[in-house]
């Protein structure tokens, strides 16, 4: 085991040894190893492990939102809104829309559904 701590490698030489040493000491003597100074200038991989990177922490932020009870009811107000003739002659979609249907003053009352993707079924 190689430290930058010059008087660890003397530790098992020590008589007197507090609560926390003896702890360590004792955890340690399964294992046979040998401590070796090695100065902290020298070392440069230990020094590279043990430092904490300098960079930038991650920020996320939270998107909150919020469902009411009449979010169905908003939902299928703005598909009807969205099925109005001055809406489907401006809109890209409406020409896909306009093309299905026979009469063009008198927009479609069935329900919009988004699918996957940019898709948009009729039921």
């Amino acid at each position: 085991m190689f430290t930058d701590h010059k008087s660890l490698q003397h530790i098992l030489d020590q008589k007197e040894l507090n609560m926390r040493r003896r702890h360590w000491l004792e955890l340690l003597s399964d294992y046979d190893y040998e401590i070796r100074y090695h100065p902290g200038k020298r070392n440069v991989v230990a020094d590279a492990l043990s430092r904490k990177e300098q960079i930038k922490p991650l920020q996320v932020h939270a998107l909150v939102m919020t469902i009411g009870l009449d979010l169905p009811r908003q939902i299928l107000e703005a598909q009807t809104e969205a099925m109005k003739p001055e809406y489907l002659k401006s809109e890209d979609i409406g020409g896909m829309l306009i093309e299905n249907s026979k009469d063009l003053e008198k927009p479609r009352k069935e329900k919009l559904e988004t699918t996957c993707g940019r898709n948009i079924t009729l039921e």
